[in-house]
This record gives structure tokens, sequence and C-alpha cells, in this order.
């Protein structure tokens, strides 16, 4: 793994990193939560949505397919890289899926993924605090992602401020001179940090499995929710349970200082 790379473009593609067989049992869960989903959510889904959340809970899967997203979190394969980005007690914190909106002419935007709870100064100050970073893996071929190298540790421009926080009458779906677009194919692997500015590439109905990995931090960790955890019994068939069981302890921790 080349880990200067990521420290220094914010982002790391790894092509293949699944079989045809990993990425074929995936996808055929991707799709039966996706469709659950669309059920209890019809509105949001045709008015706006492009990813929804919390697929290893007990609301759309059953145990099984549960137990499958939980191996493929804690792959032996998938978490040695974790380890490397995130040494010290890397945390699981989530699970995202990304999907093309019901309507075509739906405008992606430019965005740092925490411009929705943060003030602009604490923005800043993320960039050389706590990271959280996505795990990718597309089940099918698909257009990809445009990101900004090199914007998870350094603030933006004036080009991207005023276009991510649509300012001085940008928009924030322009394009920015300084984007780079990474095509991505069914099992590979993107792996970018949620600090920087980046963007969805929508079409050619793209499923992607984001994973979001993060430091050992009671404020990140307090929003992971009880029923996307494994219970002992399914942890007993992942391979790499160390992420979970971090995320456990670091809750549980918090908990009884409250």
């Amino acid at each position: 793994m080349n880990i200067e790379s990521y420290q220094e473009n914010g982002y790391l593609r790894i092509k293949n990193f699944l079989t045809d067989s990993q990425v074929a049992e995936l996808h055929k869960v991707l799709s039966d939560f996706h469709q659950l989903w669309k059920g209890k959510n019809p509105e949001f889904y045709q008015q706006q949505a492009v990813n929804s959340a919390y697929l290893t809970s007990e609301e759309f899967l059953n145990s099984q397919q549960r137990q499958l997203l939980f191996n493929c979190i804690g792959s032996a394969k998938l978490m040695r890289l974790v380890k490397h980005l995130i040494p010290e007690q890397a945390c699981f914190l989530n699970t995202q899926l990304f999907f093309d909106p019901v309507n075509k002419q739906q405008a992606n935007y430019w965005h740092r993924d925490p411009q929705y709870h943060l003030s602009v100064e604490q923005q800043k100050a993320a960039l050389s605090a706590l990271e959280v970073i996505h795990f990718r893996l597309p089940v099918v071929d698909e257009r990809g992602i445009e990101l900004v190298p090199g914007t998870h540790k350094r603030w933006d421009s004036d080009e991207e401020l005023d276009v991510r926080l649509e300012q001085n009458n940008r928009k924030n779906n322009e394009a920015l001179s300084t984007g780079e677009a990474i095509e991505l194919s069914a099992g590979d692997l993107l792996i970018f940090s949620a600090n920087m500015i980046h963007r969805g590439l929508y079409g050619m109905d793209r499923l992607a499995f984001d994973i979001l990995f993060c430091q050992p931090d009671a404020s990140i960790i307090e929003f992971v929710r009880d029923d996307c955890l494994p219970s002992p019994q399914m942890l007993l068939g992942v391979e790499d349970a160390s992420a979970f069981d971090n995320t456990v302890k670091i809750k549980a921790e918090s908990q009884s200082r409250q």
C-alpha cells in the first residue's frame, strides 16, 4: 500500500480488490437492501436521495446478509489497509450505499462531509484533527468520484470555497479547475478522506458500498448505532473484528462516564 500517496493526495485507488464472486455476493445483498429501503422511503428516494445508510442494522437485512457485510468489513485484507491509515485503535463508524438520483437532471455537488455539521471555522480546524475515511467498494462499473487532491490537509482556494458553499453567485455543481475524476470498476476499492473536497459522478446506475472508519474519539463514536454492530456470536465469524471491538469499547467507556 502506498501510504505516502494517500497522505499527500487524500485518496488511493486499488484495482480489482474484490474477486468476481465476492462482487456478486455483495451485489445481491446491496440490491436487496436497496429495494427494501426504497419501499420504506419512497418520497425521499423520488425527490432527491443519492445515498442511504445503516446497512448493517436489522431493519432490512436478515442475519445471514448482515454477516456477509460484517465479514466484508472485518476481512483481514481490508483491515490491513485500515490499520495502515489509522494505526491506533481504528474504529468502525457506519456504512452507506450510493446510487443515482431518480431525476436524471439532478446535479451533483462539491462538498466536504463535515460541512453538514460543522461551522466554517470548525471545518478548518478538522483538517488537522480527527479524520474519517471512506472505503468505497462499487459492485457495478461507474463513473466514480471527482475530488480535489490534497484538500484533506489544506483549506479551500477562493474558487473552491465559493463553489462549495455557493458564494458570490457560484453554484456547488460547477466545474472546479482543481478537480480530478476517478473512474471505478466493479470490485475496485477507493479509499478517500471525508475531509477532502469531492463529489459523486452520477450515471451508469451506480451502486457503491461505503464503509467508514475513524479514529478512537468518543465524540464521533457516540453516533454509532448499537443495532448496526455485530452480536458477539457474529463477531466469531469475522477475520479481524478489531474495528468493531474498538467501537464497542469506546462506546461503553463513554456511557459509563455519563
